[in-house]
């Protein structure tokens, strides 16, 4: 099926490529014979409409581009170039237009069809000169010198029989002679057009200041010079235009004149070209973006040309041959052919276009004799000529260095396309090497990717998925025996709260969880390490994995089978700072601040020049990318693959997420499901089309090092919550404030749909109202923060500009005034139920929320949620009664042109479209009727729940009992500052020298006594050597009498199928987290006043959201209320009408109100709807550019023998379930990357070649 999605794409492309270019070419050729003197289907009086409509053709694509262009300099960057630059642009802009206007318009209409047709490709000629030149200044690039100047020699070879051709016919012609010279001449100037593409090239290889300041100023001041261009090109083509026609003694005053066939026809022709034109160029921007450059953009272009030829020249002749055939054996030259019917027929106003057509076409060709072998002789010979001149040109093409998913601006020159030279422009405006801002040395080097996991409480199937995620890129990527060299990754796995005190040991041991999840590495390493087995007969042995002390608590490093490394991080909560957005502190600056920057300084420290050190770090942050993950995400790799692309394709990209999937089972998981789905699918859709994702999940989201490392993101992100408002936004929603941060710096976030990954969603509805309960404040406070900065925002940010901004403020708006518009609806199905009036309907269904908001503030969490429960199931009744009741209406009435039944067709048509545009999630829809029946308990009692409970900063899931065995809370806690600093690494200290065995204590070793075991209260954090200890004290130590006494002898012990050598910590590296540790990761202190301060600060701050939240809601209420108070002043009435559009008598009566908000939501949604369709499209290009570059993997062979019944596994770890369900995820993974090696394209082991 992926096959066959790949072929299918790639034979459209390539069809729709010809086809448009075939199309634009013909109908550009067509009103080029239409302006020729002595046609008929045109009268030579209304030649100025052909040559009117040939100026539109050679202005549209400057209009716009100027269009372009002034957008992005109102809204991005306008910086003014220099004059110098401005005067050589413009000059090569000018001759360049003078060319095109002066061939196309002058001198083309005096040639014969075939010449027409083969002359455009003569525009090469400056581009395979220029191509000699820039090889032979540099010098690497020689390889295609020979083609360069063998097309130079033969479009000069066509020049010349051209001249020959034309002017030896009648060298007393003048005018022939003239027409002649400037179609040389013009054709000769519109080469200029494509200076830029062999200047950059050259400008980087000469010693020339200037040139290189003036390629630099061009590169930067791009969308003025453009501005410029294009307003220059319009005024040129104009000026010729209206200069030629009244030098031609032609009158303009015909245009107003125009019989209707006349303007139908080039009305119709003039329409094709535009609309092929612009298309062509669209569709082969995708072709090369798809990585088809060869087959689906190089050769339908090649082609078009020739079938172009065949579509003018066969009818031509099949029409002389049947005429010919008619005169019964009489003979008649092709020249009496031309005099008898082609110049003595009459104008047809009724008949067939097509045959006067095709003998308008051969009234080109009847200046030449096409009975003479000399002419035939010549005039091939010239279109031979020019057309293997074009492509001996564009020869490099077929071996250009193209990622998929290329960036516009890397694959052409200029941002605009020529609809005269459509193949030409297309083909010559593509770079002739295709390198900026040294992206292909960047592309080329492998990326560094860190998978960054956060664990704490979750389950054994739930971390399972991970690891087996994990254990599957490893098998993708290997890094023994590695054959692709496009990212090399390394997994840290951050493990919160993972120690647990037992009584009589000398150190802490690892919780139940953190057990579970070395028994699960030691699991899947066995089944991945034997999965190539057919009966799994021997069972390989685990090889020796290293354990190792920190100061943070422990570390485990486990290298899978194919050499990549995980790194687990079991972090001690009295060591370090616990939760999530703490461990994602640790990682990025162990990772970002340790690993990657160290290296540099240490270098800088020995010498080496510091320019250079700076270039080569920024390089490396460009290229390594983190992946968050929480601790039960499942992934594909080539899931992970797709994010890299976009990292690595576009340079300004700071973080991009995938599609998220939520498993589970259960009602509040079906209702997760649609919601997910109807999120990504138009949200976050449209602000990645329009502006940028507001919120990268950390579920599965990759983040670029150097847009972490930017001023005021990591530093930032990393701040200690001091004040009430901190602990909503910076810690209740962590993913969504860290790309505040990235947005506010100017780095864009992305969505990738093709990414997929899976998380399990809560299926208890309490869990499910505590996470939104997070949620919810904590998306309302980033968004807001961000709508406060959004003029720094729009200037520092080229995506996100105010329009975008402003359709963030009417979304947090509809959000804001969700539960009011909640209780309009139900008011309004209280009204159609019980029929009773709308302002007794508005009250009643106002009064059980405003009775839940004030339960809120009185009961407990959980018997608010409970409240919830109970009320959800009501208003899901009420929900049902509300749907039925509008269907009811719309049959009652025999219309559906009332406002509400036009806004309820409207959304479930669009969102049906919409799952129909996601094929392989449309099963949703059916999820969606429960949506609709807990629309009230999302939009109104969540809301309400989560706001009136802002207050409650705990996290509200996956919380349990502490473990069996678990220390009582710790004394430590109550410590100063200063002592727990110093008794925490005291403790690190001691803990190192524990002993292995249990029954071994050694002299003199410094023992660390804990405040839970000591009988009585004492100096704190004292630490006693043996050699002092006075008797007494002496009895008073603990007894050490455990079996195990730290968690490196626990794991020792417990993993008998994988064995841990201890290991240690470089010294460097152990002070580096000791300085981290006191920088930014200190324990908080368990300060009850501080606590008690906070909780206060919570409280007031609830209050004041609260009051503004529901004061909004209430005045939207009694907005509303007012207005059908007075129904009769302010309404609007508009007549009824039925399926017949036949009006019933009865009036609908609309609040304006009312009116005006659901008017904005349908337009939002629209643009959402529309904004999915555009980036439907951009997914179907890169999924397809994928599977056509990832490189084929072999399929394992079948663990079984068909009719033979498999033995048993011999190892006892591996459970049933486990072993079946890694089986099918690693199937599932080869069957997702088993794409077909390209046979087309060229690419070499890393896939960077023509591919990444």
């Amino acid at each position: 099926m992926i096959k066959l999605l790949k072929i299918i794409s790639l034979s459209v492309i390539a069809v729709v490529v010809f086809g448009l270019a075939l199309c634009s070419k013909v109908s550009f050729l067509l009103l080029i014979t239409l302006s020729n003197e002595g046609t008929k289907t045109l009268p030579d009086e209304m030649r100025p409409v052909a040559l009117l409509c040939i100026g539109c053709v050679l202005i549209i694509s400057s209009v716009f581009l100027f269009l372009k262009s002034f957008w992005k300099a109102c809204y991005k960057t306008s910086k003014l170039p220099k004059k110098s630059t401005i005067a050589l642009v413009l000059f090569f802009e000018f001759l360049v237009a003078m060319g095109a206007a002066i061939l196309t318009i002058v001198a083309m209409p005096h040639l014969d069809i075939v010449t027409n047709v083969t002359i455009l490709n003569s525009v090469a000629v400056l581009s395979a000169l220029l191509q000699v030149i820039t090889q032979c200044t540099a010098k690497q690039t020689n390889r295609y010198l020979v083609p360069s100047i063998t097309a130079f020699l033969l479009i000069l070879l066509g020049y010349v029989l051209f001249l020959v051709l034309y002017i030896m016919k009648d060298p007393t012609d003048i005018k022939t002679i003239i027409w002649v010279g400037l179609a040389v001449g013009g054709s000769f100037l519109m080469s200029f057009n494509w200076w830029e593409n062999y200047f950059r090239l050259i400008s980087e290889k000469t010693k020339s200041i200037f040139l290189k300041a003036l390629c630099r100023d061009v590169k930067t001041c791009q969308n003025m010079l453009q501005i410029l261009s294009s307003m220059l090109r319009i005024a040129v083509t104009a000026g010729v235009l209206g200069a030629y026609v009244p030098l031609d003694k032609m009158d303009w005053n015909i245009v107003t004149s125009i019989p209707s066939r006349e303007t139908k026809i080039i009305a119709i022709i003039i329409g094709v070209q535009l609309i092929s034109s612009a298309l062509c160029h669209w569709f082969s921007v995708v072709a090369c973006k798809m990585h088809a450059l060869r087959r689906c953009f190089i050769l339908p272009l090649y082609l078009a040309s020739l079938a172009v030829m065949v579509l003018f020249v066969v009818p031509v002749i099949v029409y002389y041959q049947d005429y010919r055939t008619n005169l019964n054996g009489t003979t008649i030259s092709f020249t009496g052919y031309c005099n008898e019917v082609v110049d003595g027929r009459n104008q047809s106003l009724n008949g067939s276009v097509f045959p006067g057509l095709v003998l308008d076409v051969t009234h080109t060709l009847c200046f030449l004799d096409m009975s003479k072998i000399t002419d035939i002789g010549f005039l091939t010979g010239s279109a031979v000529s020019w057309w293997l001149g074009l492509v001996l040109a564009t020869l490099h093409l077929w071996y250009l260095n193209v990622s998929r998913i290329q960036r516009t601006q890397d694959l052409f020159v200029r941002r605009v396309f020529e609809g005269a030279f459509i193949e030409q422009s297309l083909l010559l405006n593509t770079r002739f090497d295709i390198q900026t801002k040294n992206r292909r040395k960047e592309s080329s080097n492998t990326a560094m990717l860190y998978l960054c996991g956060t664990m704490w409480h979750e389950t054994y199937a739930e971390m399972m998925n991970i690891i087996i995620s994990i254990f599957r890129l490893d098998k993708y990527r290997p890094k023994i025996d590695r054959k692709f060299n496009d990212v090399t990754f390394e997994t840290h796995i951050y493990f919160d709260d993972a120690f647990k005190h037992v009584k009589g040991s000398r150190g802490n041991h690892l919780n139940s969880y953190a057990e579970d999840l070395v028994k699960i590495l030691t699991e899947v390493y066995g089944i991945f390490t034997n999965i190539d087995d057919k009966f799994f007969k021997h069972n390989k042995q685990v090889p020796m994995q290293k354990i190792i002390r920190t100061p943070y608590g422990g570390r485990l490093v486990v290298t899978m089978p194919h050499g990549n490394v995980i790194i687990v991080h079991f972090k001690d909560k009295d060591l370090i700072r616990h939760k999530k957005r703490w461990s994602q502190v640790m990682y990025l600056y162990y990772l970002l601040g340790w690993k990657l920057m160290t290296k540099y300084y240490a270098r800088l420290k020995k010498g080496e020049d510091k320019a250079e050190l700076t270039a080569e770090l920024q390089r490396e942050k460009q290229n390594t990318y983190i992946l968050a993950l929480d601790g039960d995400t499942d992934f594909q790799p080539h899931a992970l693959m797709l994010l890299i692309d976009r990292l690595k394709m576009y340079p300004r990209v700071g973080a991009v997420c995938g599609r998220i999937h939520p498993t589970g089972s259960g009602p509040a998981v079906w209702f997760q499901k649609f919601e997910y789905a109807v999120s990504h699918w138009l949200q976050k859709t449209a602000e990645h089309v329009i502006g940028c994702v507001l919120c990268s999940p950390g579920c599965f989201s990759l983040f670029r090092a150097a847009a972490l490392m930017d001023d005021n993101v990591m530093k930032k992100y990393a701040t200690k919550s001091t004040e009430a408002s901190h602990y909503i936004q910076y810690d209740q929603g962590e993913d969504r404030w860290l790309c505040t941060l990235l947005l506010k710096q100017g780095w864009r976030v992305e969505y990738n749909a093709a990414a997929d990954a899976y998380t399990n969603a809560p299926e208890d509805f309490k869990e499910l109202y505590n996470q939104r309960r997070r949620w919810g404040p904590s998306t309302l406070a980033n968004v807001v923060d961000l709508l406060g900065s959004t003029s720094i925002i729009s200037k520092r940010n080229p995506s996100m500009s105010k329009l975008f901004m402003f359709y963030q403020l009417f979304a947090i708006t509809s959000a804001i005034l969700a539960p009011a518009t909640i209780c309009l609806l139900i008011a309004g199905s209280l009204t159609f139920v019980i029929d009773i009036d709308s302002n007794v309907a508005l009250v009643l269904a106002v009064i059980p929320p405003i009775i839940y908001l004030a339960l809120c503030f009185k009961l407990k969490s959980d018997t608010q949620i409970t409240i919830a429960g109970v009320m959800s199931i009501i208003y899901a009744f009420l929900m049902l009664v509300v749907s039925m009741s509008i269907i009811g209406s719309m049959v009652e009435d025999k219309t559906i042109l009332t406002p509400s039944s036009i806004f309820v067709i409207g959304m479930a048509t669009i969102y049906v479209i919409t799952a129909i545009m996601h094929p392989q999630e449309i099963q949703l829809v059916f999820h969606g009727f429960l949506y609709i029946l807990c629309i009230p308990s999302a939009y109104l009692l969540l809301t309400i729940y989560s706001m009136a409970n802002m207050n409650n900063v705990s996290w509200g899931t996956r919380e349990s009992k502490p473990t069996s065995g678990a220390a009582t809370p710790d004394p430590v806690a109550m410590q100063t500052k200063t002592q727990r600093a110093k008794s925490t690494f005291q403790r690190y200290f001691s803990w190192c020298k524990c002993c292995k065995k249990s029954d071994q204590l050694p002299v003199n070793q410094e023992v660390l006594i804990t405040e839970s075991q000591q009988p009585e209260l004492q100096p704190q954090n004292t630490i006693v050597g043996d050699e002092r200890i006075p008797e007494e004290q002496t009895q008073a130590e603990p007894l050490f009498d455990s079996p195990i006494q730290c968690f490196v002898t626990q794991l020792q012990d417990m993993s008998t199928d994988m064995q841990l050598e201890e290991d240690s910590l470089d010294k460097e590296e152990e002070e580096f987290f000791i300085e981290l540790q006191k920088k930014y990761l200190e324990p908080l202190q368990d300060d009850k006043e501080r606590q008690k301060t906070m909780s206060n600060d919570l409280r007031e701050l609830r209050n004041k959201i609260n009051f503004a939240f529901f004061i909004m809601n209430a005045l939207w209420l009694v907005a509303t209320f007012t207005m059908q108070l007075f129904g009769a002043s302010f309404s609007i009435v508009l007549p009824k009408v039925d399926f017949d559009l036949e009006t019933t008598g009865e009036d609908v009566i609309i609040d304006p109100i009312a009116f005006m908000f659901i008017l904005g939501f349908a337009l939002s949604v629209v643009i959402q709807f529309l904004t999915m369709f555009y980036h439907r499209i951009y997914t179907l290009i890169h999924y397809v550019a994928f599977l056509d570059t990832e490189p084929n993997e072999k399929k394992p062979e079948p663990l079984y023998l068909e009719g033979k019944k498999a033995k048993p596994q011999s190892s006892d770890s591996v459970s049933d379930t486990s072993a079946d369900s890694v089986s099918d995820s690693v199937s599932d993974s080869e069957v997702g990357s088993e794409f077909e090696e390209s046979e087309d394209e060229f690419f070499d082991e890393s896939g960077n070649g023509t591919m990444v």
